[in-house]
């Protein structure tokens, strides 16, 4: 291995001495197949454990594999050919996964679509993935209505109710769409074109069984991202991508379906959120697991009934949503006891959450790293930590990372870089966007992330921040998160984002501010943050909010704060 001074780090692999006992270096992803033998797999293995639960039903893994049989059934006598590209639009309700799963039995690529689109954001995406048929739940179908007009390549639209695959009717139905926050709007597509979901599977379930042979290379999903930096393009993920990925958690995690062991992750991120998607869905399909969806954690007080009275081993979010939980006065009346891992992701941790976190629930958050385009689980924390690490720790089996300068050199230890990922994990590329995918790419083969990362010389690594949300004040950079992590130590803040504003000498640095009761005033957080901040880095200004601009999974909306000074 090289001098982990020297700043010549090729081949170099530190992370290795640091993985958890029986992790392996490499997975053997040749013989892991595709999704559909995982879902084959796991629907006839785990056939009689609970595979969802929602709105305090569950539904058995058998149950599921019936379900997305029929999906798959009725998208074979559709003449849905392989590669065909269906579109999910729905929180987190059971006829999600079942209608998912039966897309990609059926050979098909799946587009998940944010249900909380505007017309405009859906017609961009469904005109760009080229979908034919689209699963909506009928809490959003009026947008599909509105942006029908502009949708000529829509050929059927699948209206989904909450209670569906539940057995839900009348008026448990109508708490299921309370809970989602959305009253059950009118809404008006031609009859020709729209299918009931219950009637989907009457249909199916009459058709012969429906199989498309597919390899690992084929595309199980287009997922879009970019919603945080600009305009949204699909990162193509083969079958391959996502089982391996599926296969680097249960190796780094160490757990099999074998083992007899109740596992049940709390799912509050919404599965078409990649996140989601692969580490509690498609993991805890592989292992036999269930996944209690929350259809609406934006509902915190319903969120915590829920956790209330349910039982669960799990928990997975982002540090706006830990933040949301630890502050709620009725915490306390969860169960945390019986908890194994509780997973942080999707963006940074804060310091004061992660230690409110552990002072509440006795739980320490365990920090990973991800994108879309990795499917996502690039790198991740040792389960068995005594405290939070303040990393995103090491990469997982079968990928190599490295940080690197603007000319494409691999950096010292301990300095800032670009970081930049290679495995199995990996995107194809993107959909329809050669040039995107060859400016993402290095010459080598890694994943350019556009994140600004530093590796110790044990191989962990440490989020900066992203390149594109640093801010220049006089020629010094500043990194957002860093302040943020600061005026979150606060006791009079809840949470808070800072961004660069434009000034005749470059930028300056604004911090907008929710606070946990009244405001106190912006010079006294000015102190605080002086306190721990050199002074360049100390808010010019402080903006106080009564909410901060999120994404659809709790990331704050860092550029929707800056276009507010422009």
């Amino acid at each position: 291995m090289a001098d982990p001074v020297a700043g010549d780090r090729s081949g170099a692999r530190p992370w290795l001495s640091a993985y958890p006992p029986g992790v392996p270096a490499e997975i053997d992803v040749e013989r892991l197949g595709t999704l559909v033998d995982l879902i084959d797999h796991g629907t006839a293995a785990y056939a009689d454990r609970p595979a969802l639960i929602s709105f305090g039903k569950s539904v058995s893994y058998g149950e599921l594999g019936a379900a997305s049989d029929g999906v798959s059934s009725w998208l074979g006598a559709l003449g849905m050919a392989k590669g065909d590209r269906v579109a999910l639009m729905m929180p987190n309700v059971a006829a999600y996964p079942a209608a998912l799963l039966g897309v990609l039995v059926a050979g098909c690529t799946a587009v998940n679509v944010n249900p909380l689109y505007t017309p405009r954001e859906l017609i961009g995406q469904l005109d760009d993935s080229g979908a034919r048929i689209l699963f909506v739940l009928e809490n959003f179908a009026h947008t599909v209505a509105e942006a029908l007009p502009k949708l000529p390549k829509l050929e059927r639209v699948v209206i989904v109710g909450p209670g569906d695959c539940l057995g839900l009717k009348g008026k448990v139905i109508d708490i299921a769409s309370r809970y989602i926050k959305r009253a059950v709007p009118p809404f008006a597509l031609p009859p020709r074109i729209v299918t009931r979901f219950d009637a989907v599977l009457r249909a199916g379930r009459k058709l012969p069984r429906h199989r498309i042979a597919v390899g690992p290379d084929d595309l199980a999903f287009l997922q879009y991202t970019g919603g945080t930096t600009g305009i949204a393009k699909a990162a193509m993920l083969t079958h391959r991508n996502i089982v391996a990925n599926v296969e680097q958690c249960r190796t780094w995690f160490r757990v099999s379906g074998e083992d007899g062991q109740e596992r049940v992750m709390v799912t509050a991120l919404p599965l078409y959120h990649i996140f989601a998607l692969t580490a509690c869905f498609f993991f805890f399909l592989d292992i036999g697991g269930c996944c209690l969806l929350i259809a609406n954690p934006r509902d915190v007080d319903g969120f915590v009934k829920t956790l209330a009275s349910s039982r669960f081993t799990h928990l997975s979010g982002v540090n706006t949503l830990y933040n949301l939980l630890v502050n709620h006065p009725k915490l306390g009346t969860i169960d945390f006891s019986g908890n194994g891992y509780h997973i942080a992701g999707g963006m940074a941790v804060q310091a004061a959450v992660a230690a409110k976190w552990k002072a509440a629930t006795g739980r320490v958050l365990i920090e990973g790293y991800g994108l879309s385009e990795t499917s996502p689980v690039a790198t991740i924390n040792p389960v068995d930590l005594d405290e939070w690490s303040g990393t995103i720790g090491y990469p997982v089996s079968s990928t190599d990372i490295t940080i690197r300068d603007a000319d494409g050199r691999d950096v010292p230890y301990g300095e800032p870089g670009e970081l930049c990922v290679r495995g199995p994990q990996v995107m194809a590329g993107y959909w329809k966007r050669p040039d995107e995918t060859r400016a993402a790419m290095t010459e080598d083969g890694y994943f350019r992330t556009g994140d600004v990362a530093t590796m110790a010389a044990s191989g962990a690594v440490r989020i900066v921040d992203r390149m594109k949300d640093m801010i220049l004040v006089s020629g010094f950079n500043v990194y957002p998160n860093e302040v943020e992590d600061v005026l979150a130590k606060h006791p009079s803040v809840l949470e808070c984002a800072v961004v660069g504003s434009r000034c005749e000498d470059g930028e300056v640095v604004v911090a907008h501010v929710v606070m946990k009761g009244e405001a106190v005033a912006p010079e006294v957080l000015k102190a605080h943050a002086r306190s721990e901040l050199t002074g360049y880095k100390v808010p010019r200004r402080i903006v106080f909010h009564e909410s901060l601009p999120k994404t659809n999974v709790g990331k704050v909306l860092r550029r929707a704060l800056r276009d507010l000074d422009s």
